[in-house]
């Protein structure tokens, strides 16, 4: 695992973290969930990164942080949690769907997983997933 940039991780640490948490053990960074709320669409929250160490896989790291950030959506009043992948990521497509995640309906289809085209930019196809948050907000 590596940083994008330590300016990058101060934004989130700092100005996100309530939907950017972490994992770590005595220093060392396990796993992280980079998502934001939309400001656009408040009731969305949209999941940009999910990272494990590959040494610590399968420990449900990711599954406690993405709880994590499921219940930071429901105080928010959240109504969707969603994220995208590549087109041919199977381990993806089956992870998102393992937790409860819903391919939603593309424009065309790759392996059996729903593809929209150009969803992040010209040539840019991505599976999308959502869940549907019930919210818990407190006004």
């Amino acid at each position: 695992m590596r940083a994008r940039t330590s300016s990058d991780y101060w934004l989130y640490a700092n100005l996100f973290s309530t939907t950017c948490p972490v994992a770590d053990d005595n220093g060392q960074l396990l796993g992280a969930i980079i998502a934001f709320r939309s400001q656009d669409h408040p009731d969305n929250l949209y999941i940009q990164d999910v990272i494990t160490d590959p040494d610590h896989r399968r420990q449900g790291i990711s599954t406690a942080l993405l709880q994590a950030v499921r219940d930071a959506g429901r105080r928010f009043g959240c109504q969707r949690l969603y994220l995208t992948s590549e087109p041919d990521n199977t381990t993806a497509h089956a992870t998102w769907t393992h937790m409860g995640f819903v391919n939603i309906p593309g424009d065309h289809t790759v392996n059996g997983v729903e593809i929209i085209s150009d969803y992040k930019g010209a040539g840019k196809h991505r599976a999308v997933y959502e869940l549907r948050l019930h919210s818990t907000a407190v006004n």
